[in-house]
């Protein structure tokens, strides 16, 4: 927060947001099955102001409650919920992915230093593909790709790097694989754009 980043964030509790619920004024409707409403936390203390908001929506004869925090500003509630509705589902999408095409499920260490170390070289690796799917496999026909798939069909087309005096000179990949003339495309692209000047 003293470096100016901003937290958009779903609470956790649901008896805390169904006793949120109770202190809404106003419910205005978000979608056919979804009311939002906005709530003052007074003792909810982040130091600078927030949004506090909460939605209802009508799943299986009753009400359910979820409740949502932000420090950004937004013009409505609805304008809210779809920034939130736009924030990439990381929880969802990076963690699934990474826990599948990193093998974290699979990878346990019994010292706490090492499971550590693990896990943050398992952010770097995840940075890193996050990096070459952004820069790299834009515009090609790999840029749909999830991380599982880049690591188990695109990164294990076998090759060579060829390096001189510690800087990649040259890459060779199998010429009969079928993804290795896009790929060189994409690891020239990359590879220009990261590493130029």
């Amino acid at each position: 927060m003293a470096r100016d980043y901003q937290i958009l964030a779903k609470g956790f509790s649901g008896k805390r947001a169904k006793a949120l619920a109770a202190q809404v004024q106003r419910w205005d409707p978000y979608d056919p099955h979804c009311l939002l409403g906005r709530v003052v936390i007074p003792t909810f203390d982040l130091g600078r102001p927030i949004d506090v908001l909460v939605k209802k929506r009508f799943h299986k004869a009753q009400w359910k409650h979820s409740y949502y925090v932000t420090t950004l500003t937004c013009p409505s509630k609805n304008a809210f919920m779809d920034r939130y509705n736009l924030r990439g589902g990381a929880e969802v999408e990076q963690f699934r992915s990474d826990k599948s095409g990193l093998h974290l499920s699979a990878r346990r260490k019994q010292r706490f230093i090492a499971q550590k170390a693990l896990i943050l070289l398992t952010d770097l690796a995840h940075n890193l593909l996050s990096d070459f799917r952004y820069r790299g496999l834009a515009n090609s026909p790999f840029a749909l790709w999830g991380l599982k798939r880049i690591v188990r069909d695109l990164l294990a087309v076998p090759g060579r790097l060829y390096f001189e005096a510690g800087q990649l000179k040259r890459i060779e990949l199998l010429s009969s694989h079928p993804h290795t003339e896009a790929l060189i495309i994409c690891l020239e692209k990359y590879c220009s754009s990261r590493f130029a000047g």
